[in-house]
């Protein structure tokens, strides 16, 4: 057990960045900091400078003051190797380390995240780094874990250089070994791409439409993937020989990379970034309905929680967001920093750290705010973490608790990265992915995500009523056969449109679709299309005249079936356009279980309606009503039970309880109407 996540308590830290502040501030800052709560401080991410200012060159003595600081005030220290941020000195006498984009120019020094991983260079540059701040620093009393790197693949998941170029002929051949099974593998006699040399093999490059070939797209988002990983490794491979007892490694961030794998080979928890105020940012105003993007990031926290349980927040957003040159989120208003934390907890988090302690008055994030603004004085945000830190130790059994949800959305990384690559799939993915998360919100039924790894077994997946693959166009034998026994043993599988259509290597089946799913669905995909531009509404529809009538809205896309098995029943079909009265829905008994075939992509209004019919919906509304404005999250130990109620809305909310519980913040019984106000928070034991 690691000194952090130790199961007693939840904990609250802070970024610190004492290289940006005089000496004279340390100690100060030190003070407050404990004063107001925070045990635990971030340090180093970006200060290679500091302690090689010039190459084989090491200076220790800053590091050494300021930890020994934090010993004398007792304060907790994570540190940081710096590699995301390399030296000045270091990319001018080696520019092949430096990233370049898709058409052969390079990314260079000035701003952050600019190097390639394939570097053969760096990564001897990253080990002597690495090297030297462990050996040294490991034994510091102070230090209680290590994070590597920041932000893995942050600012950009695209590595083009000739390092990479080199790095990803090696790595193809060593997955293909020959060119007859690379050939094989990326389809490559269409548009007379064979190869007949592995010299002749490159990372995707510039081409007329940048559309390449599809096949070596999807093995490229796994090379960027492994690459990542093993860069980490590295660094967590040199720093256990190290490490004392009780002290982690961890990492923060998720940017696009089988992060599941990375924590199990490299970490001994997972840490993430985040940053509600995301929602109210240029970039994300479009995605989904506004009145719950500031939400999206429960779905960020559902996916962490796939990844490491618990897990730590390294930087928790606790002021207005922004860089000089892009950016701008609003001040966090009363009530939001406490909201936020407690999201982050409800889902499974036992370390919150906030970035940042203070607001940069230098660089391109003097606009990325932290708890205390330029002027260094207490401030309204300051208070609101002191409250706080005395909300968390009101918490404490909660730990080693798990986030609860009978429903979870099946995925896999190589269905994942074929959304990238492929148009057609990435457009259902963007309305079924945004459809669920927004009708998971709305009817307050919680849900987890699950990866299907090779660890993966079907009996980790019978804690789950249903499982729900949204489009399972990449999927191979082995992960449809978990599939395949979790329904034998009494699971309910829902399938959408495009299941089963692609091999591993992205190429088309010619089987009947949904492929591999075929014996277990009872039924083959006879037509099927994208929405037409000038497409009218369409539902699916109850078939007959039967009483019990719903109404679920397709969209985008339409498969047609076609029953096969006397085990499955036509439960909806098309009412409009040509397909009318095509099957649409369709139910089989396999085993003990149920699979259901939806046709088209799982919307909002598609996806609510499909909960319902399924059973699923508001799950705990036996014991409490909430609104739609607020969330809904709980975690139990086995014996107790924790309602987390999250009002996002900033406006009153009433809640009613329907039975006796207990209100952990306010230390009362609580039954009946339960007024929650704007931003509010209220914990509930039963």
């Amino acid at each position: 057990m690691n000194s952090l996540l130790d199961g007693k308590k939840i904990t609250i830290g802070t970024c610190y960045y004492p290289e940006h502040w005089p000496k004279e501030m340390w100690e100060d800052d030190l003070f407050r900091m404990k004063k107001t709560g925070i045990e635990v401080i971030r340090v180093g991410e970006f200060s290679w400078n500091l302690t090689e200012p010039v190459e084989g060159t090491y200076v220790d003595a800053f590091w050494d003051e300021f930890l020994d600081l934090c010993s004398r005030t007792n304060m907790k220290v994570i540190f940081c190797t710096p590699t995301a941020t390399p030296p000045a000195w270091l990319t001018e006498k080696y520019p092949e380390v430096l990233n370049a984009k898709r058409d052969g120019s390079l990314v260079y020094h000035g701003e952050r995240c600019h190097v390639n991983h394939s570097s053969i260079i760096y990564r001897q540059k990253t080990a002597l780094i690495t090297e030297h701040l462990a050996s040294h620093f490991a034994s510091h009393p102070a230090i209680i874990g290590w994070q590597i790197d920041n932000e893995i693949n942050c600012e950009t998941d695209e590595f083009y250089s000739e390092s990479d170029d080199a790095a990803f002929r090696s790595w193809v051949q060593n997955k293909y070994e020959n060119l007859e099974s690379l050939n094989a593998a990326w389809g490559t006699r269409f548009w007379n791409q064979t190869y007949s040399s592995f010299s002749e093999v490159h990372i995707p490059r510039q081409t007329n439409h940048n559309v390449g070939n599809p096949h070596q797209n999807l093995d490229y988002r796994r090379f960027v993937s492994d690459t990542a990983r093993s860069y980490i490794k590295l660094q967590s491979d040199i720093i256990r020989k190290y490490l004392k007892e009780g002290d982690f490694i961890t990492t923060n961030g998720m940017f696009n990379l089988d992060n599941h794998a990375m924590n199990k080979e490299s970490l001994d928890f997972y840490t993430y970034d985040s940053y509600p105020d995301f929602a109210y940012d240029e970039y994300y105003e479009k995605r989904g309905s506004r009145d719950i993007l500031d939400r999206m990031w429960s779905r960020n926290l559902t996916e962490v929680r796939s990844i490491s349980q618990p897990f730590g927040i390294m930087e928790q957003q606790s002021g207005a967001g922004g860089w000089t040159t892009r950016m701008i989120m609003p001040c966090p208003r009363p009530g939001q920093i406490r909201l936020w934390t407690m999201q982050s907890i409800a889902h499974g988090a036992e370390f919150v750290s906030y970035f940042r302690w203070r607001t940069s008055t230098i660089g391109t994030e003097i606009y990325w705010h932290g708890i205390l603004d330029y002027s260094n004085r207490d401030n309204r945000r300051i208070r609101e973490v002191r409250h706080v830190c005395e909300d968390v130790k009101k918490l404490s059994r909660i730990c080693g608790s798990r986030y609860v949800a009978k429903v979870a959305v099946v995925r896999t990384w190589d269905n994942q990265w074929d959304a990238q690559c492929d148009k057609w799939h990435s457009m259902l993915e963007d309305i079924s992915q945004n459809g669920i998360y927004a009708a998971t919100a709305r009817t307050h039924t919680p849900i987890d995500y699950i990866y299907l790894e090779p660890y993966t077994s079907a009996e980790s997946l019978e804690k789950y009523e249903l499982l729900i693959f949204p489009h399972a166009v990449v999927v191979n034998d082995k992960e449809a056969g978990i599939l395949k026994e979790y329904v034998q043993n009494g699971g309910k599988l829902l399938l959408g449109c495009r299941a089963g259509l692609k091999t591993k290597e992205g190429h088309v089946t010619m089987d009947d679709l949904p492929g591999v799913f075929k014996e277990m669905t009872g039924c083959i995909v006879t037509e099927f299309t994208p929405e037409a531009p000038d497409e009218e509404n369409i539902y699916v529809v109850k078939q007959g005249d039967s009483p019990q009538k719903y109404r679920i809205p397709a969209k985008c896309f339409f498969d047609q079936f076609m029953v096969t098995s006397d085990t499955a029943q036509i439960k909806g079909v098309y009412d409009s356009t040509y397909i009318k009265d095509e099957p649409a829905l369709i139910k089989n008994i396999y085993g003990n279980g149920r699979v259901y075939s939806f046709g088209s992509t799982f919307s909002e209004e598609a996806a609510m309606g499909l909960f319902k019919m399924l059973g699923v919906s508001s799950p705990f509304e036996e014991f409490i009503d909430v609104p739609q404005e607020c969330e809904l999250a709980v975690r139990t130990d086995g014996a107790w039970n924790w309602l987390f109620v999250l009002n996002f809305d900033k406006s009153d909310a009433t809640i009613e309880l329907k039975q006796d519980m207990v209100d952990v913040l306010n230390g009362q019984s609580a039954k009946g109407a339960y007024k929650l106000p704007g931003y509010g928070v209220a914990v509930f034991e039963i």
